[in-house]
């Protein structure tokens, strides 16, 4: 994943977030793996998640006529993932770094789109607290989600 930078407007907001979308998506293919049972259905279901917001960022600012960021075949992922505590780490990071895409697009955007960011914003941070109480973190939540450190 990419660090943010400030975005121009609306559309490179949205843009920025759908960028965000795609790094998930590829993340939690590795943290799945290393995941069991209940992790690993959460694992899915927070994929499933990423997916549907890419879905809705790609029809809307194509029906709007914006330049779509390109999807990249690979990630650089932040460290290894080689057990259930490293997934657990990256899918609190994903949903952190995720986070902070749709936080930074608040600014930027107004009514339905305003919405839609606050709403994927509260969902990443509720993510990244399941995925912190999984993997035994505390404290579970921060402050103020998707703010930079």
């Amino acid at each position: 994943m990419r660090h943010r930078q400030a975005p121009s407007g609306p559309a490179q907001a949205l843009a920025d977030a759908l960028s965000a979308e795609y790094a998930a998506i590829y993340a939690y293919g590795p943290i799945g793996v290393r995941l069991a049972d209940a992790a690993r259905t959460a694992a899915r279901r927070a994929e499933a998640a990423h997916r549907a917001r890419r879905d809705e960022l790609v029809l809307q600012l194509s029906a709007a006529g914006s330049q779509l960021p390109a999807d990249r075949a690979g990630y650089a992922l932040p460290f290894p993932v080689t057990d259930r505590a490293s997934a657990l780490r990256l899918a609190v990071e994903v949903e952190e770094r995720t986070a902070a895409f749709w936080r930074a697009a608040l600014p930027h955007t107004t009514g339905t789109d305003r919405n839609r960011a606050l709403a994927a914003l509260t969902d990443c941070a509720v993510r990244a607290t399941r995925w912190r109480r999984a993997a035994g973190v505390n404290p579970l939540t921060v402050p103020f989600p998707g703010r930079p450190t």
